[in-house]
């Protein structure tokens, strides 16, 4: 059986009251004419800044759903994009101007963060990086490595005063933008907690809707955030183990054992079922995790019907 014969690679609709399109790696997204947006998770997944071949069934909804919980939780803290979920892979929300760039947090020196110490730096963005730390220690305090956003290939690390001299924000946005991004992941930290996870790293991104500042596209999911298991890590770090984690970093990794980083020459390797199936798991046991609720596998025998459905039943009302 091919896993992901009902899982969305993309679609292409034509929506009332459409006058823009963008397909980013994992979301198509339509802009109307009263200025929504209308966002549909695909299956699509991606790794290295580049799309893997295969979709992966379920992953679209369970990214729309744990990013609705999240935006939901997060209110009070500041305003945000989201409207409306009509279906379970779409959400429906405010047309915001972007900022270039990625509010990228860190509690521990996990993945880029730690491949930049290995190799002997002692800074990263501007911030400094304590001595004498080893991989996945935690930080005295979370650090923002924030990232501009790249059109094609990979994001650049940048640093808060290149933000500034860049033009990417002012000063007094700059400071609410990080004033945010603090707050959401101290609140995404705690509710990690209490779900027996710990929120190692995750970005956050941010635009302008009638000049003020709103958290916009995805939080806390496992495309934007990486997880470990709470119970266990302080023996695994005291044994020099590696870290059990709920997150994409898995995929990652499989791409690595088979020559794949993304770089120049290199060839995509194809994703064989079995894993395909792993995926969509660790996708569901993270959802359900997060959220503490059984993950309902919504009707995908003609998923293409059903979301463009829900979306002109949601427009038209």
């Amino acid at each position: 059986m091919n896993p992901d014969k009902n899982a969305i690679a993309e679609i292409n609709f034509t929506l009332p009251g459409q006058k823009a399109f963008y397909r980013g790696k994992v979301r198509d997204v339509y802009t109307l004419e009263d200025d929504r947006l209308v966002m549909v998770a695909s299956d699509r997944i991606s790794a290295f800044d580049h799309i893997l071949p295969r979709p992966i069934p379920y992953k679209g909804q369970v990214l729309n759903q744990i990013a609705s919980h999240f935006l939901q939780a997060t209110r009070d803290i500041c305003p945000n994009w989201l409207e409306a979920t009509p279906d379970p892979n779409v959400a429906v929300g405010k047309a915001c101007e972007p900022f270039k760039i990625e509010m990228v947090i860190r509690g521990y020196l996990t993945g880029h963060a730690w491949r930049t110490y290995k190799s002997g730096k002692r800074e990263l963005c501007g911030v400094a990086l304590p001595d004498g730390m080893k991989e996945h220690d935690k930080f005295p305090e979370p650090i923002i490595t924030p990232a501009t956003k790249a059109e094609e290939g990979h994001d650049e690390d940048i640093s808060a005063a290149g933000i500034l001299e860049q033009g990417l924000a002012t000063a007094e946005q700059w400071e609410v933008l990080e004033k945010y991004t603090r707050a959401l992941f101290q609140r995404g930290t705690e509710m990690a907690a209490q779900r027996g996870l710990i929120l190692v790293d995750t970005k956050y991104e941010f635009g302008l809707y009638k000049g003020e500042i709103t958290l916009i596209d995805e939080i806390h999911t496992p495309d934007s955030s990486r997880y470990f298991y709470l119970e266990g890590y302080e023996e695994r770090q005291a044994k020099d183990e590696g870290q059990k984690q709920l997150s994409k970093e898995f995929v990652r990794e499989w791409l690595m054992d088979h020559g794949f980083q993304g770089l120049d020459g290199q060839f995509m390797p194809e994703m064989p079922d079995d894993f395909v199936e792993r995926v969509t798991d660790r996708y569901v046991e993270l959802y359900e995790r997060m959220t503490g609720t059984n993950f309902q596998r919504a009707d995908t025998s003609s998923i293409k019907d059903r979301i463009e459905g829900n979306i002109r039943t949601f427009l038209k009302a």
